[in-house]
């Protein structure tokens, strides 16, 4: 994969890029939004510990498509108040950590999940050569 990021361009606020290439050839894994839930149903307070757990979670299921964190393409976050975005940015810088092609990555804030105890959601689409 290949970082797009223009020199025109201002340069993004944090590790990720404005756009990502990817190459002909490759196969996709796209996960469903991951929230901040245990198997055993236990949800955490704080919105880091959560999205850790939608980053642990994104990491199982690319596993089975025997990918991981550097073969992410696209981050796409959820969170639920400004507050959040410190925990969220922790817990993502943690996942893409130093990978040599930083993900492209949107993040908004939303008003709410299905529980109100869920501060975080997490998507991600990767690519890895077929």
């Amino acid at each position: 994969m290949q970082s797009l990021t223009p020199s025109e361009m201002p340069p993004p606020f944090a590790n990720y890029a404005h756009g990502v290439a990817i190459p002909a050839g490759h196969r996709l894994v796209q996960t469903s939004g991951q929230l901040g839930i245990t198997a055993q149903g236990a949800i955490p307070e704080s919105a880091e510990a959560q999205a850790t757990l939608c980053f642990d979670h994104i990491r199982r299921v690319l596993a089975l498509a025997g990918m991981g964190p550097s073969d992410v393409a696209h981050i796409i976050a959820y969170v639920t108040d400004r507050a959040h975005m410190a925990g969220y940015m922790q817990a993502r810088d943690a996942f893409v950590g130093t990978t040599s092609t930083p993900p492209a990555s949107t993040l908004l804030i939303v008003s709410g999940f299905t529980r109100p105890e869920f501060k975080v959601e997490v998507e991600v689409l990767a690519a890895a050569p077929a």
